[in-house]
Parts: structure tokens; sequence; C-alpha cells
């Protein structure tokens, strides 16, 4: 685990017991394990559920969680809507949020009296840190050091496939109408070039808003040619795959393309890409590397 970034650790005497950097600069200190706690990402949900702490409010999402445990805790909106009234009534002695998306809400939710922490995940590493340092804050420093190692040897199982032949692929994220390309410092791009594909977004320029996204346009997809198309979105994925390849298809080219000639233009499994998947993030490669080495039929 050396390496992966500051972890929790025990105060100082006559302080309280547990203390943390999160990834807004902010220490946070707990006199106790916590023992309510609300997590307004997939990830950080799925984090807490695999560390046995006890979960009381996780994301509104519009698929089922993976994990009993994660289901029965109460949907309390989500990083993008925070339900304030929701949050309070569960009394959550700390309150796992996105890093910068929530740092405005910080006020807001200390005022009702529970402990924040902020991280975010833009890469497998970042969800090592997480899982580090929330282990941290529940006093599970040895589960999370296994789900680390099993995170570590599902990367490191890739590393073959870098050197049997790279598939070029683009990474769209998008709802009707509004797509953006997933760039190399994305999670969805970590994922990609760790299961040995190329990112044909690589050279792309970075938006302001959004630096892990570029704006895209079918002249420098048919350009690429990637042997793979792969969209990630929240919620209703055949509509925004749909969307999609209608606005590529003003491009003459566009039906030349070997992913769409060989129908390898394939949308993501939301809770494991349209998000921060946690420790999930092994069927995440598993995915990502399967769908990718499909050939033609």
């Amino acid at each position: 685990m050396a390496g992966c970034g500051a972890a929790a650790s025990p105060a100082a005497p006559g302080a309280p017991g547990i203390k943390a950097v999160d990834d807004s600069g902010r220490t946070i200190a707990l006199s106790s394990v916590p023992l309510r706690i609300v997590a307004l990402g997939n990830g950080e949900s799925d984090i807490v559920a695999a560390l046995g702490g006890h979960l009381v409010g996780r994301p509104a999402t519009s698929y089922t969680p993976a994990n009993s445990t994660i289901e029965a805790a109460e949907p309390i909106g989500n990083t993008h809507e925070v339900n304030l009234e929701k949050i309070a009534l569960l009394r959550p002695d700390i309150l796992f949020g996105h890093f910068p998306m929530n740092e405005k809400d910080v006020p807001m939710l200390e005022g009702i009296g529970t402990q924040v922490f902020l991280t975010s995940a833009n890469s497998i590493r970042d969800i090592e840190r997480q899982i580090e340092r929330i282990g941290g804050l529940l006093q599970q420093e040895a589960k999370a050091g296994e789900l680390i190692t099993n995170i570590e040897e599902a990367a490191a199982a890739y590393q073959n496939a870098k050197d049997s032949g790279q598939k070029r692929a683009l990474l769209v994220y998008g709802a009707p109408g509004t797509f953006m390309a997933a760039l190399p410092n994305s999670l969805a791009g970590n994922i990609l070039e760790t299961v040995g594909g190329v990112n044909i977004a690589s050279d792309y320029p970075s938006l302001q808003s959004y630096p892990q996204y570029a704006q895209i346009n079918a002249e420098r997809i048919v350009e690429a040619n990637p042997h793979a198309i792969f969209i990630m979105t929240h919620g209703k994925p055949e509509e925004v795959k749909d969307s999609f390849l209608r606005e590529m298809k003003t491009n003459s080219s566009w039906s030349s393309l070997e992913a769409v000639r060989e129908n390898r233009v394939t949308v993501l499994p939301a809770d494991l890409f349209g998000t921060n998947p946690g420790t999930r993030i092994i069927e995440a490669m598993a995915i990502m590397s399967e769908e990718l080495s499909k050939d033609a039929h």
C-alpha cells in the first residue's frame, strides 16, 4: 500500500482518535469509528460496504445496486443533487462526497452536524487511495489492504496484453445530443490503457470545465478508425447510443469505420463505467478487456 497517499491515522494524545486529510486538503477528526455513514457516490458506497461499514444513506441511481447492503440504505440524492433534508434525518457521523463537485456543499452539510470527507477517482490508483483512506477512517486497514492487493493483482495481470498487440478505441461519455471523449487522465481512460488498449483521443485538447474529457467530431474518429467504440452514460443507454450514431452519421465516411461495420459500438454498464465503481473496478477492467478483444465475426 506504499505510495497510495496519506491514510487516516491515530490522533495525538488528548485529540480525537482518528484523523485524515481529504482531497480538498481539509483535515477531519473523529473521536471514534463512524457508525452511521452516508455516501453520495457509487464508488464510495461500494467501498464502505466492502469494508463492513454501516451505510445508512446511498446515492439514488437508475439501476439496482449489486450489493444488498447498499440497496438497503436510504437513497439521498447524489453528488449532483444533495438532498439535505434526507441526510439530516439519517444523522450520519460522516458523509463521503466528491471533490471538487461537493466542496461547495461542505458548510451546509457540516451545519447539520456531520463530518464531510471528499475524494475523487480519475484512475485505478485513485480508487486504491480511496479504499486506503476510508479503511483508515473505519479502522479496517487490514481489509483495505486486501482489497487494494486484489485490484493491483488484477491490473498487473493485463500487462501481457500490452505486448500482444494493442487495439485502438474511442471512449464516449454522454447523454442524448451531448458527447465527450474520455481522455487518458479519466478513470475510463486509465482502465482502457491498463487492459492494453490505445485511446485515440489521447491528443485531443481537454475541455476547460471537464479536464478529463474533450470535444469529439466524426472527422477525427473516421481518421483514427478505432477497433472499438465504447459509450458510457448514466441512463437510457440505447437512446444515448442511437443519438450518438445519428450525430456521427453526418460524416459520409462513418459507415466505413471498422467498429461500425463489425458492430463494435458498445454501451458499457452504467454502474461500472457511468460512475466510479469502487472495488468493482476489477469487474470494469474485465469487461473492458473482453470487449476490446472481440474480433470480427
